[in-house]
């Protein structure tokens, strides 16, 4: 006779039999859930549905509504397409998870495509969907990981092996391929029939799926063409360098070429700066006003800062007005939905003050502008201000490029810049380092160093700094007028040796743990870079410390 145990699921007490697997007991409550469950965790431990209970414990499961789940979701699509590819088009074709793109996946091609072919791919994978392919977990040694990749002719997994000192790799498999992922997986094929293919060129396509932003709903495409373009500038000089992935900059740091590097990208990321400078010098007759915005740990200050020693250098005299010396006093604020104090909206800020001080600024005027005492909730006016005929204004703010601010200030005299930590790396050809990740580790270390907050705090905040982020600021960065690319090719190695110990300083018990674990396994087949040679005006300054401008 079977032994049952008690447990407890999504928060109700239950009796099971000993040894069901998650997947088994998943589908009594899968009635509860719009998606299929993807996921669960067991005890605050994520766990993928093969995984077996034996003892009492809390579970909890997961679609792809969740974060957790929709990284578990891309992971299987990923898997599921590159399946689709080489089954139609033989073991040598090849895909290539490139970067993000209005709430889906940028992904190229090793041969060219139309749109019917890429239909026939979408087809494809709805006929995987439909006969359920299993998932499962193998353990191979890792010499015959890489032989493996490399027969399939995916040498950027077989390169990337090569640092990972495990004896054996966990891989998944799906039909007769095997592949490698970060993140959990969905236990089969079934679980990943929300997704859509567009086309986009003939090497290129986006990969669309619902997320807890586009309100887990496939949106139609907008393409965002400055965006993609300087994702595409970015992958070029990448490639033009050949460091396209992990593995490649590795290389770089095993041949002790690395600190070549930091000089090379330093001067790039300068001179793409000085350029953007150069335009508004051209444009100064009528633009007095530069606006800039960006999302967290962009490199917003370095950026604004650098940039004005720049507009100098040309004969001009920024002067500064931070739109968060312009929030209604804290009793004023607007309340979210849970009835607290949301700083992050748009009515937070008190625009008519900013227009009507701006309008005053262009028109000659001198204004007493305010400066916000956050401690007292309540704006100051201590600090005078007017434009002389060399003076130029930098605004910067996460609410900078919404339509909103200074509308009844002519767009002519206006110049806006969008900031961005766009990551040109790939881990491998199906797995990329995003984005919003390297801001994360950017934002771990900052606060840990000016503000002594530990890793919990600022993953305790991610998630309603991402929440305003998709609110406040990603709407809007199709306003610019120049998208600047604040991400450095080789930081990831930086960033490693300051992150790594704190990383490792959150405890198991800790419902932070699972996100830290799945940053450090991230991090793990990344070679430390040292700090020394980095200049102190650099971006990356600003949060390791050491810079040249702030402290």
């Amino acid at each position: 006779m079977i032994e049952d145990i008690k447990v407890t699921i999504n928060g109700q007490e239950e009796i099971i039999p000993r040894g069901i697997t998650l997947l088994q007991l998943s589908k009594e409550y899968q009635k509860d859930y719009h998606f299929p469950i993807i996921l669960a965790s067991v005890n605050n431990v994520y766990r993928e549905l093969s995984y077996v209970i034996n003892d009492s414990c809390g579970i909890i499961f997961y679609d792809l509504k969740s974060r957790i789940g929709n990284r578990a979701h891309i992971a299987g699509l990923t898997f599921l397409l590159m399946v689709s590819v080489k089954e139609m088009f033989g073991i040598d074709a090849n895909i290539r998870v490139m970067h993000s793109i209005d709430k889906g996946l940028y992904v190229e091609t090793t041969f060219p495509i139309t749109e019917t072919i890429l239909k026939s791919i979408g087809k494809k994978m709805l006929k995987f969907v439909e006969m359920d392919l299993a998932i499962t977990k193998v353990s191979v040694d890792r010499i015959s990981a890489i032989h493996y990749f490399e027969s399939i002719n995916d040498l950027s997994k077989a390169r990337i092996m090569k640092y990972n000192t495990n004896s054996f790799i966990t891989l998944y498999r799906l039909s007769n391929y095997y592949n490698y992922f970060y993140h959990q997986m969905p236990p089969s094929t079934a679980s990943l029939k929300d997704f859509k293919l567009t086309w986009l060129n003939d090497y290129g396509f986006v990969l669309q799926f619902p997320t807890i932003y586009s309100d887990n709903q496939i949106k139609t495409y907008v393409h965002h063409a400055n965006m993609f373009e300087v994702y595409k500038e970015c992958r070029d000089w990448a490639k033009l360098m050949k460091i396209e992935t992990v593995a490649d900059l590795n290389g770089v740091v095993s041949g002790g070429k690395i600190e070549d590097l930091i000089r090379i990208d330093e001067t790039l990321q300068s001179n793409r700066l000085l350029e953007v400078a150069k335009k508004i010098v051209k444009l100064k007759k009528d633009k007095k006003i530069i606006l800039l915005a960006g999302p967290s740990s962009s490199g917003k200050t370095t950026t604004t800062t650098k940039l004005c020693m720049y507009l100098r250098s040309f004969g001009l005299n920024p002067k500064m007005i931070s739109m968060d010396d312009y929030f209604v006093d804290r009793e004023n604020t607007p309340l979210n939905e849970n009835g607290e104090k949301d700083y992050e909206c748009f009515e937070a800020v008190d625009n008519s003050l900013l227009t009507e001080q701006i309008n005053l600024l262009l028109n000659g005027k001198e204004v007493m502008a305010p400066i916000y005492d956050f401690k007292a909730g309540i704006k100051e006016y201590v600090k005078k201000m007017k434009l002389e005929k060399d003076d130029i204004l930098l605004i910067e703010g996460i609410h900078a490029l919404n339509p909103k601010v200074l509308k009844d200030v002519p767009s002519k005299n206006k110049f806006k810049i969008y900031l961005s930590a766009l990551t040109e790396l790939n881990i491998d050809y199906h797995n990329r380092f995003s984005t919003t990740d390297n801001r994360l580790l950017r934002r771990i270390i900052r606060d840990n160093r000016t503000r002594g907050y530990s890793v919990e705090n600022t993953l305790n905040v991610w998630p309603n700094v991402r929440s305003g982020e998709e609110k406040y600021i990603f709407p809007f960065q199709d306003e610019a007028d120049v998208t600047i690319n604040t991400a450095l090719i080789y930081e990831l190695g930086v960033l490693k040796t300051y992150v790594e110990p704190l990383l490792y300083s959150v405890d198991e018990d800790s419902i932070c743990y699972e996100e830290a674990k799945r940053l450090l396994n991230v991090l793990r087949l990344i070679l430390p870079i040292p700090s020394e040679s980095i200049p102190d005006d650099s971006i990356i300054r600003e949060f390791i410390g050491g810079s040249c401008f702030h402290e």
